[in-house]
C-alpha cells in the first residue's frame, strides 16, 4: 500500500522484527510498548556491527551508497507516480480510495506470490515467511487496520491536493504528535533541544501556509489532511509494536494482514462516497497503460517497506532518518523543476525550517538514545571485576 517514508508503519521495524524473534514470545505492558513505539531501538545488533568492522571500508560504502540511492529512488518515484494517479489532468481519475485500495491488493498479492515461493526455492534464496489465513489474526489487528486506513488515505489525499512541491511541509507534524502522544499517554518529557527543534518545525509549517496562501495555491482541504495523516503516522507507529507479537513479531505477516483488512474495509467506504461508480465510469478504465500505472504504484508501495528495512540494516535508524530527511529537501527540489513553478524565498525558508528541524530532532534524540545505552551498559572496569 501507499506508504510515506516519514510516516510508513515504524521506519526501524526490521530491527524490532530480529528482537521480537530473538525475545520469543512477548507479554509487553501498555506503557512499554508505547516508548518502544515513540522512542524505537538501538541501531544495530553487535553481529552485525562485528561483521561491519571486518568488512573492508570500501565495500562498505559501496553497499551503503547503492542502497540509498535505491531508497531515494523508490521513495521518490512512488510519490511522483502516487501524485499522477491522483491528480494528473491527462488521466482526470478522481477516486483516491480506489486507486489506494488497488495498491493494497498489489501489496497482498505480493506476499502471497513471495510466500509461495519458499515452498520451491531454498530459504537462503528467498527468505520470507509462510502466510496463511487466519481470522483470529485479521480480528487482533483490526484496530491497526482502521489507523492504517486512516494513514495510507490521509496522505493520499493530501498529496492530491497540496502537490509535490508543499507534500514535505504539509504533513510534516508527525514528529510533534510523537512528542504531545508520549506527554499524553506516557507522562514523557521531552528535552528542551527536542521541543526547540519541534518548534523551528511548527514555524516552518505556518510560514509553509503563509507563502502558499500569498501565492494563491494554499489549499485549507489538503493542509487538514496532511495534520490528519501525520496523527494517524504517530498512532500507527504506537499500534504497530502493540500486535507485532500476534504475527509473532514478522512485519510482512503483519503487512500481509493489515493489507487484506484494508481491502475489506476500503469496499463499503469507496460504495459509500461513490467511487465504484466513478470508476465504473471513467473513460481510461479498458487501457493497458492505466492499470499499468496502478500495478507499478502498488509494486513501488510495496517496495518502500523492503528498501526501508534495508537501509536501516547497513546503516542506522538515525542514518536513514537522516537519508529521509535530505530525500525531502532532494524531492521538493524536482518538484518544483517538473512542475516547473516558482516559489519565493520565504517558501523555500519554510521547507528548510522544516527540514531542519526534523534533522536537528532526529540528531539530538540520536545522542539521547545513545546516552542512554552508555548509561545502563556496564564500564570496562566493572566488566573485568570478578567480584561485580
Amino acid at each position: 500500500a501507499i506508504k510515506s517514508d516519514a510516516g510508513s508503519p515504524g521506519s526501524a521495524l526490521c530491527h524490532r522484527k530480529q528482537y521480537l524473534q530473538a525475545k520469543g514470545p512477548l507479554n509487553l505492558k501498555r506503557s512499554r510498548i508505547l516508548r518502544m513505539a515513540l522512542m524505537g531501538y538501538s541501531s544495530s545488533l553487535n553481529g552485525q556491527g562485528e561483521k561491519n568492522a571486518q568488512e573492508p571500508f570500501i565495500n562498505r560504502a559501496v553497499k551503503i551508497a547503492l542502497v540509498v540511492s535505491v531508497y531515494w529512488f523508490v521513495s521518490i518515484t512512488m510519490v511522483f507516480l502516487n501524485h499522477y494517479l491522483l491528480d494528473s489532468p491527462s488521466l482526470k481519475l478522481d477516486a483516491p480510495l480506489f486507486v489506494t485500495f488497488f495498491q493494497c491488493v498489489v501489496t497482498v498479492l505480493l506476499c502471497k506470490g513471495l510466500s509461495l515461493l519458499t515452498i520451491f526455492f531454498p530459504a537462503s534464496t528467498v527468505d520470507f515467511p509462510s502466510l496463511r489465513f487466519d481470522l483470529k489474526v485479521l480480528r487482533s489487528i483490526l484496530p491497526l487496520s482502521v489507523v492504517f486506513i486512516g494513514m495510507i488515505t490521509f496522505n493520499n489525499l493530501c498529496l492530491k491536493f497540496v502537490g509535490v512541491a508543499f507534500y514535505t511541509v504539509g504533513r510534516c507534524l508527525s514528529t510533534i504528535f510523537n512528542v504531545v502522544i508520549s506527554y499524553l499517554l506516557l507522562k514523557q518529557t521531552t528535552s528542551m533541544y527536542a521541543l526547540l527543534s519541534c518548534g523551528v518545525i511548527l514555524g516552518g509549517f505556518c510560514l509553509g501556509i503563509d507563502q502558499e496562501s500569498e501565492e494563491g495555491t494554499l489549499s485549507w482541504t489538503g493542509i487538514v489532511f496532511g495534520v490528519l495523516a501525520s496523527l494517524c503516522v504517530s498512532l500507527n507507529a504506537i499500534y504497530t509494536k502493540k500486535v507485532l507479537p500476534v504475527v509473532d513479531g514478522s512485519i510482512w505477516r503483519l503487512t500481509f494482514y493489515n493489507n487484506l483488512n484494508a481491502c475489506v474495509l476500503f469496499l463499503p467506504l469507496m460504495l459509500l462516497l461513490g467511487e465504484l461508480r466513478t470508476v465504473y465510469h471513467f473513460d481510461k478504465l479498458g487501457m493497458p497503460v492505466f492499470w499499468g500505472m496502478m500495478t507499478l504504484g502498488g509494486v513501488f508501495g510495496f517496495a518502500i517497506g523492503y528498501v526501508t528495512g534495508l537501509q536501516i540494516k547497513f546503516t542506522s535508524p538515525l542514518t536513514h532518518n537522516i537519508s529521509g530527511t535530505a530525500k525531502a529537501c532532494a524531492q521538493t527540489v524536482l518538484a518544483v523543476i517538473y512542475f516547473e513553478e516558482v516559489k519565493s524565498l520565504l517558501w523555500w525558508a519554510s521547507n528548510l525550517m522544516v527540514l531542519g528541524g526534523s534533522f536537528c530532532y532526529t540528531w539530538v534524540k540520536g545522542l539521547e538514545m545513545r546516552k542512554v545505552q552508555e548509561d545502563h551498559s556496564p564500564k570496562a572496569s566493572e566488566k573485568s571485576d570478578p567480584g561485580v
